[in-house]
């Protein structure tokens, strides 16, 4: 009977197997899928974003069951295991892409100021909205909207620890700073209004540290140039996949995943 039944369990795993490899209705995942725009848009939703730690077993079975998209998903149940046993390397793969995007962060980059009568930030989801500047592009971050206030106001603090990749000025991104992350995602701080201290490429960071001050710089060949948009932060997630040196991922979701951990600090 031990046999039979061991047989048979076989069998059955041979055919969800062969089943989840050819049903790309409920299973899509192959070799590139990190660089496709149902991956890069990175839409973890709600019910994950109220998580306190991220199980990334469970979010890669969830996205792959789900479409890449979470937005409208409730239960957080996933079977990770026929998904792994159908294409192991990919699924390995998968699992160590989100791990690199999401795993290294800690604090949302903006602190929640202590002082209620000054206005918090605002963002929204414009990941993948057209920019002109430059010549017609689409564009690659999230911006923490702070106009209500003057440029220099707002703190700026670093995500995750990391080190500093590149730092100074950019004719789109004004004084900028990017921070490789001990997993390797490049994280990207663009349109500051100056830095906290003179960093250099090379400088550790610790998760939380402030970089600088959110301003308006950019968008002008003169370095310097501001008053040419609102203040705001723009925020850019970056992965080294096969094919791309940086390829975008939409921080919009993984930035309502930080908003529970903003520091807190009284400024005015």
């Amino acid at each position: 009977m031990i046999l039979i039944f061991l047989i048979l369990l076989a069998l059955f795993q041979a055919t969800m197997v062969d089943y989840l490899y050819n049903n790309p209705t409920y299973y899509q995942l192959d070799g590139a899928v990190w660089e496709t725009e149902a991956f890069r848009a990175l839409r973890l939703g709600e019910s994950v974003c109220r998580l306190e730690k991220l199980d990334f077993d469970q979010l890669t079975a969830l996205m792959v069951e789900h479409g890449y998209d979470l937005t409208g998903v409730d239960s957080l149940q996933a079977d990770s295991a026929p998904i792994r046993a159908a294409k192991p390397e990919a699924y390995e793969k998968l699992k160590q892409a989100y791990e690199t995007i999401l795993g290294d962060l800690v604090y949302f980059p903006i602190p929640l100021n202590e002082a209620a009568e000054v206005p918090d930030v605002t963002y929204s989801d414009s990941w993948g909205d057209g920019r002109t500047y430059g010549g017609d592009r689409r564009h690659e971050g999230c911006d923490i909207m702070g106009e209500e206030k003057p440029r220099g106001f707002y703190p700026v603090v670093s995500m995750s620890e990391g080190v500093v990749e590149k730092v100074g000025w950019l004719e789109q991104g004004g004084w900028r700073i990017g921070v490789r992350s001990p997993s390797g995602a490049y994280l990207y701080y663009a349109h500051l209004y100056r830095y906290e201290r003179e960093w250099k490429e090379g400088d550790p960071v610790r998760a939380g540290e402030l970089l600088g001050f959110m301003g308006d710089s950019g968008y002008g060949k003169e370095e310097g140039t501001v008053g040419n948009f609102p203040v705001h932060l723009h925020v850019g997630i970056y992965l080294e996949t096969d094919n791309y040196e940086e390829l975008s991922v939409n921080p919009y979701w993984a930035l309502k995943y930080l908003e529970k951990r903003r520091l807190r600090a009284n400024f005015r």
